[in-house]
């Protein structure tokens, strides 16, 4: 079958993360992001995403350049409208969603302590890809899991993370699809 080209993100299955970052006055944002991946491992571990330059995500890194990618299970499907809600400028969706913030260790902005893991990083470039998007790339300063969902590798039956399947469907086990 033939796809229209728009199509082609369809056919990839797509981890979700929630970056957390922070604005200048100390107000918390978090953003879910599905186009993001590891860039390199070595020898300087670099995370990159793509952000829409309009958004307060964009706008806290590049006044700050820090952020963390908060790894996610199953349980965020039901947040992921909310977490992208279009809030006002220093109104936390981590508050809004009644998420609980835990101080990174090596930057400024939380991490989300219902998350499985998390990856602290200083920005280390960007690259303006349209008018609307850039990808960001980071330097990874940190790097924490929960006891329960790691033992040298993750443990996918334990931290169930979630990704994206279609615009509005997300899984976690690859069994089954949890629409929002």
């Amino acid at each position: 079958m033939e796809l229209d080209v728009s199509y082609f993100s369809r056919l990839v299955v797509q981890p979700v993360i929630v970056v957390s970052t922070i604005s200048p006055n100390g107000v918390s944002n978090a953003a879910p992001i599905s186009f993001n991946a590891p860039v390199t491992t070595g020898p300087v571990p670099l995370y990159g995403f793509c952000c829409e330059t309009e958004h307060d995500t964009w706008r806290n890194i590049s006044e700050n350049g820090e952020f963390v990618v908060n790894m996610v299970g199953k349980e965020f499907a039901p947040m992921m409208n909310e977490l992208a809600a279009d809030l006002p400028y220093e109104v936390s969706e981590i508050a809004h969603c009644g998420l609980t913030e835990e101080k990174a260790s090596t930057v400024s902005p939380p991490r989300i302590a219902e998350a499985y893991g998390w990856i602290e990083c200083k920005m280390r470039e960007h690259v303006k890809l349209s008018e609307r998007a850039v990808w960001i790339i980071g330097e990874v300063t940190a790097v924490a899991a929960k006891d329960d969902a790691f033992d040298e590798n993750l443990k996918i039956e334990r931290a169930n993370p979630l990704h994206l399947v279609t615009a509005g469907g997300y899984i976690a086990d690859m069994r089954k699809i949890t629409k929002t």
